[in-house]
C-alpha cells in the first residue's frame, strides 16, 4: 500500500495541474507551492468585492500621475462593467497585456503607502484579472493616458446591494473632508479616494452617458481647434480628449466605442447639443451635498427654535391669574367652581387653556 508521500506524488503525476501548482513534495501531506500558484491564491484574497477593484484601479491611475480620473459603470443582469479613463502616463503598446502578469510594475523606486496599504507590488492588475470575467486595456499609449475595461460577474464577486446611495461627507477640525455615512458601495469607495487625494487629482463618477458627456465637455474646453485641423485622426490625442475630435454624432459614436463606451445615436446627439450636463468632480459633489445638508439642518433648527419657544414662568403665572379673574364672572352666573388653577399648554402653533370644573358643579 502506498504511503502519504507516494499518494501525493501519484496525484501530482496524474494531473498536469498538480505539476503546475506544486514545486516540492515535503512529505506528511505538506507541499511547497510554485510561485505562480501562491500568487494566484494571494490574488484571489486581495480582491474580495467589486469595490476593491475600484480602489485598486483608482490607485493605479493616481500612481501613473493622473490629474483627472473618470469612472463609468453600469450593471446588467448581474454583470458589472467598469470603465476607467485617466490622463496619466499611459501604457506602451507592447506592455498592454503584460501589465496583468504578476509582479509587473512601473514603480520600481516609488512603492506607495496610503490608507489602503502598500501599493506598487505589481499585484493589483493581476489580482483584478484573476477575479473578473475580463480585464483589459481598451486603449492607451505613452503619455496619452489610459482607458481600462473591467467586467465582473457579481454572482462570483459580490458587491454591496445598495449601489444607489450617495455617501455624506463632513470636515474635521482641521478642515479635512471625509466620508462619514453611507453604505460601503462603489460610490463610497470613489468618494473616499477623492477625499484622500483631494489636492492631487479630480475624480468623476457616473453612468457611461454621463462620463461621455463629461469627457466631451472637458475636451472641448481644452483642445486647440487649429491643432485639430492638421490631425488625421484622434489617436494622437490623450485618451480623455479624444471625444473632442468628433465632428458629428456618427464620429462621436465611433470614438466613444473605441474607448469602450457604447452609446446610441440619440445619446450622441444629446451630448453634442449640450442637453446632457457634464458631471461635477466627486469632491465638488460631496462639498455641495454637505452644504445642502448644512442648510437643511439650519432650517430645521430654526423651526425647532420656533417650536421650542417658551413663555416665562412669571408671564404664565400672570396670564393664569388674569384668566381666573375673567372666568369668575362666568362662574358666578352658572354657579361654577374651579378645582385647580387654569392649565396653560404652549405648543408650536397654539396655546391651549384648560379650566377644570369641580365635579359637584357638573
Amino acid at each position: 500500500m502506498a504511503d502519504g508521500n507516494d499518494l501525493i506524488s501519484f496525484i501530482a503525476s496524474m494531473s498536469g495541474e498538480g505539476n503546475l501548482r506544486v514545486e516540492e513534495n515535503l512529505g506528511e501531506g505538506f507541499v511547497r507551492l510554485r510561485v505562480s500558484e501562491a500568487e494566484r491564491r494571494q490574488a484571489k484574497h486581495d480582491i474580495q468585492h467589486v469595490e476593491d477593484i475600484v480602489v485598486e484601479m483608482l490607485r493605479n491611475a493616481r500612481d501613473a500621475g493622473a490629474k483627472n480620473i473618470y469612472l463609468a459603470t453600469v450593471k446588467e443582469e448581474g454583470i458589472r462593467t467598469l470603465l476607467f479613463f485617466d490622463d496619466g502616463s499611459g501604457v506602451p503598446q507592447d506592455m498592454q497585456e503584460r501589465i496583468f502578469d504578476a509582479r509587473v510594475t512601473s514603480k520600481l523606486e516609488s512603492m506607495k503607502m496610503d490608507k489602503w496599504g502598500v501599493h506598487g507590488r505589481g499585484m493589483a492588475l493581476f489580482s483584478i484579472k484573476q477575479n473578473t470575467v475580463s480585464s483589459e486595456v481598451v486603449t492607451s499609449g505613452t503619455n496619452l493616458g489610459s482607458a481600462f475595461k473591467v467586467v465582473a460577474d457579481t454572482s462570483q464577486l459580490s458587491e454591496r446591494a445598495d449601489q444607489s446611495t450617495w455617501p455624506q461627507a463632513a470636515k474635521d477640525d482641521e478642515g479635512v473632508l471625509s466620508c462619514v455615512r453611507g453604505p460601503h458601495n462603489i460610490a463610497r469607495a470613489v468618494c473616499e479616494f477623492a477625499c484622500e487625494e483631494l489636492h492631487g487629482c479630480d475624480v468623476y463618477y457616473g453612468t457611461p452617458t454621463e462620463i461621455a458627456s463629461t469627457l466631451y465637455a472637458h475636451a472641448s474646453g481644452a483642445l486647440d481647434a487649429s491643432r485639430l485641423l492638421f490631425m488625421d485622426n484622434e489617436l494622437d490625442l490623450p485618451v480623455v480628449s479624444r471625444l473632442g475630435y468628433a465632428a458629428d454624432a456618427a464620429d462621436f459614436i465611433r470614438i466613444a466605442a473605441s474607448l469602450g463606451l457604447d452609446l446610441s445615436e440619440r445619446t450622441a446627439h444629446r451630448i453634442l447639443a449640450g442637453t446632457i450636463a457634464p458631471l461635477r468632480s466627486v469632491a465638488s459633489r460631496l462639498l455641495r451635498e454637505k452644504e445642502h445638508v448644512a442648510r437643511s439642518k439650519a432650517e430645521i433648527d430654526l423651526e425647532r427654535d420656533r417650536r421650542g419657544l417658551k413663555i416665562g414662568k412669571e408671564d404664565l403665572a400672570s396670564f393664569s391669574r388674569a384668566l381666573e379673574r375673567d372666568f369668575n364672572d362666568l362662574a358666578s352666573r352658572y354657579y361654577l367652581t374651579l378645582s385647580h388653577d387654569p392649565k396653560i399648554r404652549v405648543t408650536h402653533d397654539r396655546i391651549t387653556v384648560t379650566f377644570e370644573i369641580d365635579k359637584e358643579d357638573a
